[in-house]
């Protein structure tokens, strides 16, 4: 693999959040480039919401700027702030990863649900015809929810504590009229794939998203934190037997996609 080495002609990316010094992306991406022998970096930006389309014009003028990965809580806000945005996107109205039109304007996708997905599959946990339940319809699992639907679980039922957001989801996933959406619980039964998109398990007081003991003794189990590399729910669902992907896998996935993306030559 090629080393990344920095010079006046390196392509610059941010990736920008609040907080940003948990993620680890930079060096990830910033590798990653380099082994496609382009010379490109990623750069972290700390960036407040109220402050975000501000720091987003000043470093839209800077010529070598190219790309924008966006992490929480900036996925809403930056598809907002696209000139263009693929159709995955604009159904969802986030976006994970920007790089430049020929105009100098950006064009947003997002790939937390396909990366979602794809891991799932590399761990042996293939989402269709699955009875789903998805906890959690923030940015991340919006777009899991979408990808599962699109990738042909037999249903789909959503558990979230914001019951606006869970309602307004549900409604607009279930109009794709690709399989049975509703709402969900806390309680796994029944299900053959269970995913957590929320939160809950970063903290080590938190409470599981779902009743581990109601897991069906065929369900997949799969979850989006980093930190800890096991949480507690892959955890329990790996002592009752169960197969299991991790946000670690979902991420390594995303990467890749989201480089796929930013790799693109410019017009």
């Amino acid at each position: 693999m090629s080393e990344p080495q920095l010079s006046g002609a390196t392509r610059v990316h941010f990736i920008v959040g609040d907080p940003i010094a948990q993620v680890k992306s930079p060096a990830g991406v910033t590798q990653a480039f380099a082994a496609r022998g382009m010379d490109a970096m990623v750069m972290p930006a700390h960036v407040a919401p109220a402050d975000l389309a501000t720091w987003l014009a000043g470093v839209s003028r800077a010529k070598n700027v190219d790309g924008v990965i966006v992490t929480v809580p900036h996925k809403f806000a930056c598809a907002a702030l696209c000139a263009t945005l693929s159709e995955r996107a604009a159904f969802l109205g986030a976006a994970n990863t920007m790089r430049r039109n020929a105009d100098g304007r950006w064009h947003g996708d997002m790939f937390d649900g396909l990366g979602f997905v794809a891991a799932l599959r590399d761990r042996g946990g293939a989402p269709e015809g699955r009875r789903a339940l998805l906890v959690g319809a923030g940015g991340a699992g919006s777009a899991i929810a979408h990808a599962l639907v699109m990738a042909g679980v037999a249903a789909l039922d959503i558990h979230d504590g914001d019951l606006a957001r869970r309602d307004a989801l549900v409604a607009r996933l279930a109009g794709l009229g690709r399989c049975p959406v509703g709402a969900g619980s806390a309680d796994p039964a029944g299900y053959q794939l269970v995913v957590n998109a929320s939160p809950a398990g970063m903290g080590a007081d938190d409470p599981l998203p779902v009743d581990v003991q109601r897991l069906a003794p065929d369900a997949f189990v799969g979850c989006v934190i980093t930190q800890p590399a096991v949480p507690p729910l892959i955890a329990a669902a790996r002592a009752r037997g169960l197969g299991t992907s991790t946000g670690a896998d979902m991420f390594a996935r995303v990467r890749d996609l989201m480089v796929d993306f930013l790799a693109e030559p410019r017009p």
